[in-house]
């Protein structure tokens, strides 16, 4: 089979051809028909969320495809089912598993096309936990956004900032693969939402996708005008840039009771809290971290159902996500890019 791997931190991958790998007991067998393309892989590559000792590796996380084979006491799915993957490999046994928290998981594994063999490539194997069945009406390409960069906008709606009908919200990198999904998460949830961005071309995508007001980041009174749009403070503020120049700016946004999210997880990166301000107003600064299975599937009956639309803008053969990764570093890309194995 082909595949893509990266053979060094820093590094470009490599296209190479790897035999197709058999499920052991236990594993599912996926032909993959398309992988979701985004920040995170490049993060991965570069070194920048950690080392682990897992090189050369296939990357890629956010996989759509059909069952090819099941090996072993498998039991869930069966050859020629539409499937997508979860991110995380949890224990499924610790209290946060038991409790439906899967990313809080005390025993982790890991994570696909980090620290086992992921998207990247024709096949994959992968452990019948991480196998979840994609909707019969979700094209695959499209597909690829709802395990991680829709799921995970709906864990912040409704786990970690819990917003509701009447909440003024402001999202900080709405034209990424994330954001661009986030902003219509919180419409669906009854938020009116302003999107904040570097693009002016993203942003005219963010309107048409139901942001009431537009801001882009570079002007040199942004911040007054996000205050304007916000009338006043946001009762939430989720920021998916996560520089201490971001992460200061949401924060100062939020108005009394707000709510304020961060997802990224760059190290050494943080921001100064006035413990006065939150007290008094009554704050709350929130981390969130990726969601759970049971999460994944209510987002994915969102894609179904039409109340989400995958902004999947580009995708291409497996031999070229190399010019996918050269417009994530240029910030070209809007919302996802994916890698397809589709005729």
């Amino acid at each position: 089979m082909k595949a893509q791997v990266l053979q060094s931190w820093g590094g470009r991958l490599t296209l190479v051809d790897r035999p197709r790998p058999a499920p052991e007991a236990g594993e599912v067998l996926v032909a993959v028909r398309a992988c979701g393309v985004g920040l995170t892989v490049l993060n991965y590559m570069s070194g920048q969320l950690g080392r682990p000792e897992t090189l050369p590796r296939i990357p890629g996380h956010e996989i759509t495809g059909v069952v090819a084979e099941v090996g072993r006491d498998v039991t869930a799915v069966r050859a020629g089912d539409r499937v997508m993957a979860f991110f995380y490999l949890t224990c499924g046994r610790c209290e946060f598993c038991r409790a439906g928290r899967d990313a809080l998981c005390r025993d982790p594994r890991g994570n696909l096309g980090v620290h086992r063999d992921g998207g990247y490539a024709e096949f994959v194997a992968l452990p019948e936990a991480n196998v979840l069945p994609l909707p019969e009406r979700v094209p695959f390409i499209e597909g690829t956004a709802i395990p991680d960069a829709i799921a995970t906008p709906y864990h912040v709606c409704v786990s970690r900032a819990r917003v509701h009908v009447g909440d003024h919200a402001v999202v900080v990198g709405a034209g990424g693969g994330v954001g661009i999904h986030m902003l219509q998460m919180m419409r669906f949830f009854g938020a009116r939402v302003v999107a904040v961005d570097v693009d002016d071309t993203k942003l005219a995508r963010c309107r048409e996708l139901g942001a009431e007001s537009l801001v882009n980041f570079r002007a040199p009174d942004a911040e007054a005008q996000a205050r304007a749009a916000l009338e006043g403070g946001a009762t939430v503020a989720v920021d998916l840039v996560g520089s201490e120049q971001t992460l200061a700016w949401t924060f100062r946004l939020l108005g009394r009771g707000g709510r304020m999210v961060t997802l990224t997880t760059f190290p050494d990166i943080g921001f100064q809290v006035v413990s006065r301000r939150m007290v008094l107003d009554e704050l709350e600064v929130l981390g969130s971290r990726y969601c759970s299975r049971a999460e994944v599937l209510s987002a994915a009956r969102l894609v179904q159902d039409g109340m989400i639309r995958p902004v999947v803008s580009r995708a291409v053969p497996l031999e070229e996500v190399e010019s996918l990764h050269a417009m994530l570093r240029e910030g070209r890309l809007l919302g996802r890019g994916a890698v397809t194995f589709e005729a």
